[in-house]
């Protein structure tokens, strides 16, 4: 309709063209300011009203032209029935005042206006209805309401009982409540028909409000009695034109549908018509047009002229209206009225008037009173004085007192959200009553045959998606918007509504936060610090009512035990505060307080499954897929090294997951289940799967800090398998993903790790490994409707060999980097890069001693071997290869220190390359051999590399001083095999004995005998040994010289 929100705007002075009445003026005349919002002084007590206009769809305000007297309204004018232009596009609508209020209407202004309910608004409503509310200690009319509660706002609606039983005969919706009405309130229930004269009052009314808005001066005199004839027997064959009374009003009237409608020939939705429909139309495509665009489908769209924020008193209501407002006289804005001159005005129509006035606030009111159709004068009243005209006198205090009374009756009585409450008065009775229709509904055999379901849970849902947008700002809401959420899956059908349920589901998973979980459970501020981050763990509700007994008494007739709360006597609501609300309209809203992170995330994985199983529920293809029972533990198999082909089966299933990454780059995109990519389905499975998998890695971390490692793999291999559906589903993979599966891999290469340092356990590990809860058991059968889920089984296996499990580690490290070189993650993630790399670093040091330690041990078992063996020679090969590229790991991030360790292990293996060759030749026999002297000089050279890594002692003393340490202890080494096992078929003596001086006096200038350390003491020895050794050498060159020299003599 391109009708213009001014959602939350204040309106100008009454009739100004921004409030969206009606506003040209006659000519000559001019606007006057009218102080919207201030208080009116009306009835001689004060009234505080003000009205806002939210939202306005009516066009620039007609003035409306007085009729000459003697005018026949029994005649239809020009205009009748036909677009104006002074009506603008929404042409008939805006004298829509014959049309009852569709039985949902309330729900059409909530859904335009969602940041208002639940929050600042009391009641949301018809101006109709509030005002037959207002109107029930004055009236003897039934008055039948539909009462919801959305956080503290209430939402009204008609709910017309002789509408309901006609749809009822029809189509078996609501036979439940005809019996009950029939059994409790009236037997012999038949329905009424309108009278001729309503149809009457109704055409010229009608006729009226054309011709006052027909600027031409088309209205005519009263014809003589000839041409009444004439004109009588016309009518009575038929008009062409259809204007002939009562024929219009056969229907809902024209008049207040819109034209859009009747332009492409369709007749307009009856109340009743929509209300059946929406309860027969379970199907899927409806609830889809239903969900998004505004409920339009439904009959459930916001059709009121406009849209007025009331605040009567201390009570904000959001209520629609259709009240033509013209502009004319010495006020920018009049309502206007048609009145028969020989019926005086009563109290009920001088509150209808007045509400009516306040609700659009209008300053004046203009009465035209005819005889029999006849026009015979216009009288001009301002609104304060409506409650002092002759024989409709009222007090405006005591309507202020009823407002309050009722809003508190039903605010303390209407308290379980998504139930529909029914209020009712019977013709003629002083006794109201308020039923839990829903309480009813389910004692029934189908307990969705509630019309009201759909439209209560459609409103819960998007309350709480509007909160959700919000939930940054305010973390108070949760409970509110879980309390929302629980009530809009309890109402709907599982099996008709899966789409909203698993959204509901996925929405309430995304309550509880998980991506800092150590952050949260390190927190020490206390949980009850202020109320509005407090929660208890008990979900409160609010139960049955017992306050009746302050509406109803003993002597009530047992069959009124049906009834949620009795009002006795309609003359108490008119008490000041006889029914002032002692409740809350919202019970406190628990929000289960998670003193740990593996409840938090079973909460998170108990709402993601139910999401799951409403998205696989809806998957034609069922049938199509192979039968598997999710009571059934999945088996976890445990593969052995060699039926897994050893760490080249693992270098060809890495090879395979970088191509399968690569290629989820391009856009692939495969499901077995055969969801269509874009379809609901797929997208909030992949919303669905990918939350899933942040709660196992969060479970996989905990576990990991409470060193189960058993546990963390069995969650970490579950968080995986969630990722690898989500890569065959996922037509665009987000870097935000790819970051996810990162720090996945990185914490599986952890906890391999891990166990591979603590075997010693392994029994336990394994029994946690195997391990599966039924909640898990269905989640994994959701995924394997889509993937075979083994696109990380590499990564996950728990594995019995030492070396498997470190190379298993290490490949989870490697692909957390390869990951992170896609769609350049390393610059945007520094932080996790820099990790990685410290554990590609560290994992590699790790190997790098596995295989020299295990080079050590083949060496110590050859007993006299005159060769390096192969294997040895392997493994020296292997460990070097692998400190090489963790020492370039760790010069990559600039980490000195740990590039030093893995140097200094480096010179390790040197030394143990030289100790290997010096077995070779017998014991006295033995010369140190120039490949010792090679890989000693190789040892040399690495930990002078990490001493100039470190740069100086006060980056790290305690490895500085081990490496020097382990230099000194090289040099130390070299020079005692030197003197020892001197080379002399190969060297002269006087060059070893200078080669072993230099060796032991480097062993001497890196043997720190002054610092005080636990190694001071071996310093010393050290020291103490190198200077008696080097004593003893001197002194042997120094007796051999004298030894020659006297010889020579």
């Amino acid at each position: 309709m391109g009708d213009s929100k001014e959602a939350g705007a204040e309106a100008p002075p009454a009739g100004a063209t921004a409030r969206g009445g009606l506003s040209l003026l006659s000519q000559g005349e001019s606007e006057e300011p009218c102080a919207q919002g201030s208080a009116l002084f009306l009835g001689g007590s004060e009234v505080k009203s003000r009205a806002v206009v939210k939202y306005s769809s009516a066009p620039p305000r007609a003035a409306f032209a007085r009729l000459e007297e003697k005018t026949d309204l029994k005649l239809p004018p020009a205009n009748w029935l036909r677009e104006s232009a002074k009506l603008g596009p929404a042409g008939t609508a805006i004298l829509g005042t014959s049309k009852k209020s569709k039985p949902f209407s309330s729900f059409g202004m909530a859904y335009d206006f969602i940041d208002s309910v639940g929050n600042d608004v009391d009641v949301v409503s018809d101006s109709e209805n509030i005002k037959k509310l207002l109107k029930i200690p004055y009236s003897k009319s039934h008055v039948s309401m539909a009462v919801h509660r959305v956080g503290r706002t209430l939402l009204l609606d008609e709910l017309d009982i002789q509408e309901l039983f006609m749809r009822s005969s029809q189509t078996g919706d609501w036979t439940w409540l005809k019996e009950f009405y029939q059994r409790l309130i009236d037997q012999k229930w038949q329905r009424k028909k309108k009278s001729k004269e309503h149809w009457y009052q109704k055409a010229i009314l009608s006729k009226f409000l054309y011709y006052s808005i027909n600027g031409d001066g088309a209205a005519q005199p009263v014809p003589s009695a000839a041409e009444q004839r004439e004109s009588s027997s016309s009518d009575q064959t038929g008009d062409s034109d259809g204007a002939s009374w009562p024929a219009p009003f056969e229907m809902p009237s024209p008049v207040s549908e819109d034209p859009s409608a009747s332009s492409q020939g369709s007749e307009p939705l009856e109340p009743s018509y929509i209300v059946g429909h929406l309860a027969s139309a379970p199907k899927e495509q409806n609830l889809t047009t239903l969900f998004n665009d505004g409920e339009n489908s439904q009959g459930l769209k916001n059709d009121f002229v406009r849209n007025i924020l009331w605040t009567f008193e201390d009570i904000h209501m959001l209520v629609g209206s259709n009240m033509p407002i013209f502009g004319g006289g010495r006020y920018p804005a009049v309502s206007l009225r048609l009145r028969d001159n020989n019926k005086p005005i009563n109290v009920l129509t001088g509150i209808d008037y007045w509400l009516d006035n306040l609700i659009c606030n209008v300053p004046e009111l203009v009465m035209c009173f005819h005889v029999n159709g006849i026009v015979q004068k216009y009288e001009m009243i301002k609104t304060e004085e409506i409650p002092n005209l002759e024989n409709s006198n009222f007090s405006t205090k005591v309507i202020k007192d009823i407002a309050q009374n009722i809003l508190s009756f039903l605010k303390s009585n209407c308290t379980k959200e998504g139930h529909t409450y029914w209020l009712f008065k019977a013709s003629g009775s002083d006794i109201v009553k308020l039923y839990d229709l829903t309480t009813l509904c389910e004692e029934t055999e189908d307990k969705y045959q509630n019309p009201f379901t759909m439209p209560v849970a459609i409103l819960l849902y998007k309350v709480a998606c509007n909160m959700m947008m919000k939930k940054n700002q305010n973390k108070k809401h949760y409970g509110t918007i879980r309390t929302l959420l629980l009530n809009c899956v309890k109402l709907l059908d599982k099996s008709r509504h899966p789409q909203i349920i698993a959204s509901a589901n996925y929405m309430l998973s995304e309550l509880f936060q998980l991506d800092e979980p150590k952050k949260e459970e390190s927190s020490e501020s206390p949980l009850n610090e202020n109320s509005d981050e407090s929660y208890s763990e008990e979900e409160e509700e609010m139960p049955d009512s017992d306050e009746n007994g302050s509406y109803c008494t003993s002597s009530d007739p047992p069959d009124d035990n049906k009834a949620v709360a009795i009002i006795k006597s309609v003359g108490e609501l008119s008490v000041p505060e006889k029914y002032k609300s002692i409740h809350q309209i919202r019970p406190s809203c628990a929000f289960p307080v998670c003193h740990d992170t593996e409840e938090r995330c079973r909460l998170v994985l108990s709402y993601v499954l139910e999401g799951l199983k409403s998205v696989d529920s809806s998957i034609k293809k069922e049938s199509d897929l192979p039968a598997a029972d999710p009571s059934t533990p999945i088996p976890l198999k445990y593969e052995d090294e060699s039926a897994r082909g050893g760490p080249e089966g693992l270098e060809k299933q890495m090879a395979l997951f970088l191509d399968k990454m690569g290629s989820l780059q391009k856009g692939n995109c495969s499901s077995q289940s055969g969801m269509t990519p874009g379809s609901w389905q797929h997208k909030m499975k992949l919303q669905l799967i990918l939350k899933s998998s942040k709660a196992y890695y969060v479970l996989s971390d905990a576990a990991m800090s409470l060193q189960k490692y058993g546990r963390a793999l069995r969650y970490i291999k579950l968080a995986l398998q969630s990722h690898d559906t989500y890569c065959c589903l996922c037509t665009n993979m987000l870097s935000e993903v790819l970051l996810f599966l990162s720090q996945y891999l990185t914490l599986c290469g952890d906890i391999q790790l891990m166990l591979a340092q603590n075997a010693n356990n392994r029994a336990a590990h394994l029994e946690e490994f195997n391990y599966q809860t039924k909640e898990d058991q269905e989640i994994l059968h959701s995924l394997h409707r889509e993937s075979s889920c083994q696109g990380f089984a590499w990564a996950t296996d728990l594995s019995t060999d030492l070396e498997s499990q470190l190379s298993v580690s290490c490949k989870c490290y490697e692909a957390a980097n390869e990951i992170l070189q896609f769609s350049d993650l390393k610059s945007q993630n520094p932080e996790h890069y820099v990790q990685v790399l410290k554990r590609m670093g560290n994992i590699r040091n790790e190997i790098g001693v596995f295989y020299m330690n295990q080079a050590a041990a083949l060496q110590s078992e050859r007993v006299v071997s005159k060769s390096v063996s192969t294997a040895e020679q392997q493994l020296w090969k292997k460990s070097f290869s692998c400190f090489e590229k963790g020492i370039h790991n760790f010069e990559s991030i600039d980490d000195a220190t740990n590039a030093a360790l893995l140097l200094c292990n480096t010179g390790r293996l040197m030394r143990i390359c030289a100790q290997a060759h010096c077995g070779a030749g017998d014991e006295f026999k033995r010369e140190f051999s120039p490949e010792e002297g090679l890989y000693y000089n190789k040892a040399v050279d690495y930990y002078l590399k990490a001493l100039r890594s470190l740069g100086t002692r006060d980056r790290h003393p305690a490895v500085w001083d081990s490496v020097n340490w382990e230099l000194s202890t090289t040099y130390f080494t070299m020079a005692t095999l030197q003197q020892d096992y001197a080379p002399l078929s190969r060297k002269a003596q006087e060059q070893i004995e200078k080669e072993v001086s230099e060796a032991m006096m480097k062993s001497l200038k890196y043997c720190d005998v002054d610092s005080a350390s636990a190694r001071q003491p071996l310093c010393q020895y050290r020291a103490a040994t190198i200077h008696h050794r080097l004593a003893s050498m001197y002194h042997s060159c120094l007796r051999n010289q004298v030894r020659i020299a006297t010889s020579g003599n």
